[in-house]
């Protein structure tokens, strides 16, 4: 329980933050308000799981694929779900928030885990990948759906659907992508010949991804790594491709500077390789250590740097002799670029609309000029008129780039930043300003520039007003505070989840749930990664309570069992550490067998 102190500690915390926001709306802007974070992700992994894969991709190389695609997340609150779709959804995982390697073994045990299936209908996969991401959302995260298919629909003539349905279902599907601003990246495996390439090209062109189109699956790694760098902004680096012989051959691998959050190293081949790895200084650095992960699959090795040092880091790798090994290189940067926002004035024909731009990391400008030394900028311009576009080149001046836009028609123009050097990519977000007269006083109408404060005029007013609303807040900033307390108390310990078949008595492998990611309720049913089989299971709602402990409610229709025993849980029964319930499905003829372990007692 919080003290009576702690209470008003975090009221008062709340009002700070009210006056804050209140204050900086009096500020002139100075810079574009600040773009989603390019340096975490929400990415949902479709696949399809149709038996027509068993030719198009007989090794499963694209679940080593998207394996490696989760090793090169970050180890911190990137989230990841997983759809695994025939004509209806097979499996689904929701998003699952990475806080550990652990996370990233249990999202790749599910993949393991995927099985193939008869018929196909992409639809169905789309609708439920963006459904998944919509609810498992967050602020400040680039969301991203990569689907990974072979061909055209193989719809089942007895269930009555048409292709046409199913296009329709298409259709909305990507539309509403495109509206939340999801882009989806298409990979087209072509064994056969027979894949529908411009069907794929559409969903990613209208959603803002890309399409990639193979007809071998080995291709796959590095399609991955492609798309991991394109939604985050960055750049594979291609080191080098060697032919093992049998010794450790050596890898130049450059950090650039010290803005480098993380260095991913893919090794890709199809036998066995070992790699040793030497910092810049010259000392031996242990694979895996604190600050060096390793992981690792049938069909690549993945390092991944935590805060390198800058300079040349020597890889040795040894492969089995005649082993064809493809090394890549990806880095993750937390930066964002700004543009100052032009100034609030009537522009006109021939007016020169002074630029610059900047790299910031945590809001704050970044003062890098090691950073800054190899790269280069241009303002993208669009005529919104004309719909023309065209480059200027921004001088480098150390610590920001610099330049001018002379105004060329009486037309509203969108402005640009984009920065890059060989490993990355920034682009600002957009400001518009206007050169047309019957725009009125012709003032900047750009969508992150707010209007200029004439200097006259006395903020005293705004003051006053303040000061009297400090009353009105700090009453809502209590009720705030209560309901904001209960939405977000979050939970301890983890649930150990069985299912048996009540057909054949077997049981699942147990599964452990850790509870630390949910906040004020779940449901049993996302425990459940969403599985179709168990949705009835949404019922079951789980709240936290004192002592550690948790508090399970449920509807009438749904039996739960503790002891041999059903009992009420209509107003909720709580559960200490080693209580276990019995959940029995007669609709599927299975049984939901769950421990919750208490870790702090």
């Amino acid at each position: 329980m919080f003290s009576r102190d702690r209470k008003w500690f975090l009221v008062i915390g709340i009002i700070c933050t009210m006056i804050m926001t209140s204050i900086s709306a009096w500020q002139p802007q100075t810079a574009n308000a600040a773009s989603t974070s390019a340096s975490k992700v929400d990415a949902v992994l479709l696949v399809d799981v149709s038996n027509s894969m068993n030719t198009s991709d007989p090794g499963k190389i694209g679940n080593e694929a998207m394996k490696m695609f989760i090793d090169m997340l970050s180890t911190q609150n990137d989230k990841v779900g997983i759809v695994a779709y025939t004509d209806v959804v097979q499996r689904e995982k929701a998003l699952l928030n990475i806080t550990s390697e652990a996370d990233k073994q249990e999202l790749k045990s599910f993949i393991d885990g995927l099985n193939r299936g008869a018929y196909t209908d992409t639809s169905v996969g789309v609708k439920e990948a963006i459904r998944i991401l919509q609810d498992g959302k967050t602020a400040g995260h680039a969301p991203m759906i990569v689907m990974l298919a072979d061909g055209n629909n193989d719809l089942n003539k007895t269930t009555g659907r048409t292709e046409s349905q199913s296009d329709q279902d298409m259709a909305k599907a990507v539309a509403e992508a495109k509206n939340s601003g999801v882009p989806i990246y298409t990979i087209g495996l072509n064994a056969n010949g027979k894949l529908n390439k411009n069907k794929l090209a559409d969903i990613a062109q209208q959603t803002g991804g890309k399409s990639f189109i193979t007809s071998s699956a080995d291709d796959l790694p590095n399609i991955l790594s492609e798309i991991f760098a394109s939604n985050l902004k960055l750049k594979v680096v291609p080191l080098q491709s060697i032919t093992a012989n049998g010794n450790y051959q050596d890898v130049t691998v450059t950090v650039p500077n010290d803005s480098v959050l993380e260095a991913n190293i893919s090794i890709m081949s199809s036998k066995p390789v070992d790699a040793r790895l030497i910092d810049p200084s010259g000392n031996t650095k242990p694979i895996p250590s604190s600050d060096v992960l390793l992981s690792k699959s049938k069909s690549y090795s993945l390092i991944k740097l935590l805060k390198p040092v800058a300079g040349d880091w020597k890889l040795q790798v040894k492969g089995v002799q005649q082993d064809q090994i493809d090394i890549n290189l990806v880095f993750n940067y937390d930066l964002e670029l700004k543009l100052d926002a032009p100034p609030a004035k009537a522009y006109k024909k021939g007016d020169a609309v002074q630029i610059r731009s900047y790299l910031t990391s945590n809001n704050q400008q970044l003062q890098d000029q090691e950073l800054y030394a190899n790269m280069n900028a241009v303002l993208k311009v669009k005529d919104l008129d004309s719909g023309t576009t065209n480059e200027v080149p921004l001088k480098n001046e150390g610590d920001a780039f610099t330049g001018s836009y002379t105004i060329p028609d009486e037309h509203d123009y969108e402005l640009t930043v984009r920065a890059e050097e060989k490993s990355f990519y920034r682009e600002t977000q957009p400001v518009t300003v206007s050169a047309k007269a019957a725009a009125g006083s012709g003032t900047n109408t750009g969508t992150t520039t707010a209007p200029a404060v004439p200097a006259e005029k006395s903020k005293l007013p705004s003051l006053i007003l303040l000061g009297l609303g400090l009353v009105v807040l700090l009453i809502a900033a209590y009720f705030i505070w209560k309901a904001v307390k209960k939405a977000n108390r979050g939970f301890v310990g983890q649930i150990v989840l069985e299912i048996r078949d009540e057909n054949t008595g077997e049981k699942t492998y147990p599964q452990y749930k850790k509870l630390n990611t949910f906040r004020g309720k779940f449901n049993l049913h996302q425990l459940l990664q969403l599985a179709p089989e168990f949705a009835g299971t949404d019922k079951v709602v789980f709240t936290p309570a004192n002592q550690d402990r948790i508090i399970v409610r449920s509807t009438p229709e749904i039996t739960i069992e503790k002891s041999g025993r059903a009992v009420d849980t209509g107003s909720g029964l709580e559960l200490k550490n080693g209580d276990r319930l019995t959940i029995p499905l007669a609709s599927v003829d299975k049984t939901i067998l769950l421990e919750f372990i208490s870790v702090n007692s």
